[in-house]
């Protein structure tokens, strides 16, 4: 199918919320205190496409947690490379549409990881227009109460104009099949709260704007191999702690993660993570649109786990002052909440509450 890439329009700032945006804002704060499950994306699960990976079991669960909604990343783009047919990968969607349903939990569909940047925009933002249009017919008749769709995961460092019109042009295709699904969109650099509060709002009243925060980075991404030398140090606190502060690694010398190590000092508290959040909060606020976070956690394998869950507290905390709904990540690998396989049994008992898990649920 031909797509036709055209520059995107600015919307003009109204002062009275029209009820489409209303409506936006009412599904937004439905989606607070979600988690995403990595199933469908091809870095974190080494079971992709495995049918036994998400079951009942695992909606009970997160019931019970008061988890109310889930954020489902598919990778359309790895599927493709390896020569998954389209319908495969719709099959395990339809799985988690029937059992969120069935558990009364919200789901985000998000496309992740596709392979738009700077230079490819023309020919890769058609192709990605053609998967929403293919998931945006499947799905036209669920609940738009229940059922979101989220534009693209992290736009990467590219020309925050190049992505606008990227995502014009992929809500104005949508909109052709679907005017009443609320979508979610965030701005270029990676989800970054400060893109997004340099950007402005789409003309489309019925989009929720998102941000990912992982921030102070030097403590949610310690020893991440995928980012590199600027995380080697590990055994960094939450919160900072001169006592417990541990020497910077050799590695790291030279690199940004060297100016975030100096800063910890200062960033590694909740404060700033409210202080930071409040930049995007105000952009949000200038143009009475709903935002939420749909990324937020800390990568688990050089974290000690007291650290972890006064880091998912406060961060939660921090959401909630705020007004910003959250979704965390993510439910059951390298940034999950659990100390082996999601169960009760292995949630520890300061992650029940940091998550605000009584046992009432």
């Amino acid at each position: 199918m031909l797509v036709t890439v055209v520059p995107y329009t600015i919307a003009k700032n109204n002062p009275n919320p029209s009820q489409e945006r209303l409506l936006a804002f009412k599904r937004a704060k439905s989606l607070d205190n979600g988690i995403s499950v990595s199933w469908l994306e091809q870095t974190w699960d080494k079971d992709i496409l495995n049918d036994d990976k998400l079951t009942t079991a695992d909606f009970e669960l997160l019931k019970t947690l008061g988890f109310k909604s889930i954020r489902l990343p598919v990778a359309f783009r790895f599927f493709e490379s390896k020569n998954i047919s389209l319908e495969t990968v719709f099959n395990r969607i339809d799985k988690v549409v029937k059992l969120c349903h069935l558990y009364g939990i919200k789901l985000v569909i998000d496309y992740h990881y596709g392979e738009l940047n700077d230079n490819n925009y023309l020919t890769e933002t058609p192709h990605i227009i053609n998967s929403w249009l293919a998931l945006t017919t499947r799905y036209s008749n669920q609940s738009a109460d229940d059922l979101f769709f989220e534009l693209y995961n992290e736009p990467p460092h590219m020309d925050p104009k190049t992505w606008k019109d990227a995502a014009f042009n992929i809500v104005t295709a949508i909109r052709k099949i679907d005017k009443k699904r609320t979508l979610i969109v965030g701005a270029s650099n990676f989800n970054s709260i400060y893109e997004l509060s340099r950007t402005e709002r789409m003309a489309d009243e019925n989009i929720v704007y998102t941000v990912h925060f992982y921030e102070p980075f030097l403590f949610t991404h310690q020893g991440a191999s995928w980012v590199g030398d600027q995380v080697a140090t590990t055994g960094v606190p939450f919160p900072y702690s001169a006592e417990n502060f541990p020497t910077m690694n050799a590695k790291t010398k030279g690199t940004w993660g060297e100016t975030n190590y100096y800063q910890y000092r200062t960033d590694g508290n909740e404060q700033s993570m409210v202080d930071k959040l409040s930049i995007v909060k105000k952009w949000a606020d200038k143009y009475d649109v709903p935002l939420i976070c749909t990324e937020y956690g800390s990568y688990k394998k050089y974290a000690d786990q007291d650290s972890r869950c006064r880091y998912t507290k406060a961060i939660r905390r921090s959401l909630k002052k705020l007004k910003m709904p959250g979704i965390m990540w993510e439910y059951d690998s390298d940034f999950s909440i659990f100390n082996g396989k999601p169960s009760l049994a292995n949630l520890p008992d300061c992650m029940r509450d940091a998550i605000g898990y009584t046992g009432k649920n």
